[in-house]
């Protein structure tokens, strides 16, 4: 038995990676700054509270690098950065499923169905709590709340995981036990 009644989980950088090499790559063959372009508050916030499509995201970030066919074959190769499951995370969420729902807690785009598709991972999940569906993002307080009750647990009696730290803070605050996940052994020395 585990000592929480919900697992809550973040999903990018804890249960689906992506290929920073790639991104790291492709930054550097077309000298723009496209992670630090693409992830400015200005515009990934809209995308991930629902206010604004991938697709837009990435015309936004598209002009804010100039707007020119080179700027565009950029984001176009940096949006399509493969992803896949780490299969040591998936498979102590499910050892710990047995036991606890677990929820997904991320702040995502409105492809995040999507792309849990592509993953396999559609009815992985005992739910989604997604910022783009429910129009509040980590670190607000509110999308905690929300995962807890669709949980049907309470706060303290929650697990969080995430790879931000602020995101974590954030969910001890409200009394959550919260893993600042970096490797597979952070997450292994809480559900085992």
């Amino acid at each position: 038995m585990l000592p929480f009644d919900a697992v809550l989980t973040d999903l990018d950088g804890v249960l689906r990676l992506f290929d920073h090499t790639l991104q790291a790559e492709i930054e550097a063959r077309y000298g723009l700054p496209l992670m630090a372009t693409a992830f400015a508050p200005e515009l990934i916030m809209p995308a991930t509270l629902g206010r604004m499509t991938e697709r837009e995201w990435l015309e936004a970030v598209a002009v804010a690098l100039g707007g020119d066919e080179r700027a565009r074959q950029a984001v176009a190769e940096f949006g399509a950065v493969p992803f896949w499951v780490d299969e040591e995370v998936r498979a102590l969420l499910a050892k710990a499923q047995q036991y606890v729902p677990v929820i997904i807690v991320t702040n995502a785009m409105d492809t995040v169905e999507e792309h849990l598709d592509r993953l396999g991972l559609t009815y992985f999940a005992d739910d989604l709590v997604s910022s783009a569906r429910v129009g509040v993002a980590k670190p607000d307080p509110r999308i905690y709340e929300i995962a807890a009750e669709r949980a049907g647990a309470e706060p303290a009696r929650c697990l969080f995981v995430d790879d931000r730290l602020p995101n974590v803070e954030a969910a001890r605050e409200l009394g959550m036990t919260g893993v600042h996940y970096r490797t597979v052994a952070d997450l292994a020395a809480v559900l085992g």
